[in-house]
């Protein structure tokens, strides 16, 4: 198998360096990067969804439901493949037959938040537009993304009995603090302004 010049972990190096650089960039040079999108934010709350998220309240509330569903969903899968992988909870089953079935719900929960996430954030844009928390939770949304498509799904495509043990607990437990993270913070902003 050939591997390029960085090894067989190549996939993890780019990625790691990519978070690094993302957050190097929401450190130092966000803030022109921040005000020139202030027009984007302006737009999302005249839009349709900005419309029917500030006027309807209860339409607001049928779709933060259905968001609440997608991350609920989301974290079970979660703590079902991880739980697995980390030997805590369903140990009656083979890990692989867990982490296949979690990859499909994980898929479909992931793109029910996000895009009921994106309604919701163009009702209450002129209000996030302003929450640093809100940026935050988007970076580790985005570090999650990263993490499972690029480090964690590729890795747990081998086999399993290949790959060393603590490798797998270690994944395991970097996804469930990285999932972890992002719910805590879009909870956060409901406390924030």
């Amino acid at each position: 198998m050939p591997t390029s010049i960085l090894g067989p972990y190549t996939r993890t190096i780019i990625a790691a360096a990519l978070v690094v650089v993302t957050i190097v960039f929401c450190l130092t040079i966000r803030i022109p990067v921040h005000t020139s999108i202030e027009p984007l934010f302006d737009w999302m709350t005249a839009s349709w969804f900005g419309y029917i998220g500030t006027t309807w309240g209860a339409a607001f509330a049928v779709v933060e439901a259905f968001h609440l569903v997608g991350l609920a969903f989301i974290g079970g899968t979660v703590v079902a493949s991880d739980g697995r992988l980390l030997g805590l909870i369903l140990t009656d089953q083979p890990p692989r037959a867990i982490i296949d079935k979690t990859y499909r719900i994980f898929n479909w929960a992931l793109i029910l938040t996000l895009s009921t996430g994106i309604f919701m954030a163009c009702g209450v844009a002129g209000k996030i537009y302003f929450l640093k928390v809100f940026w935050y939770k988007m970076l580790t949304l985005c570090a999650g993304m990263l993490f499972e498509y690029g480090i964690r799904r590729p890795l747990l495509e081998k086999e399993l009995e290949d790959i060393n043990p603590w490798v797998l607990k270690l994944t395991a437990v970097a996804s469930v603090m990285v999932w972890f993270t992002v719910a805590a913070l879009g909870r956060w902003i409901g406390y924030s302004g």
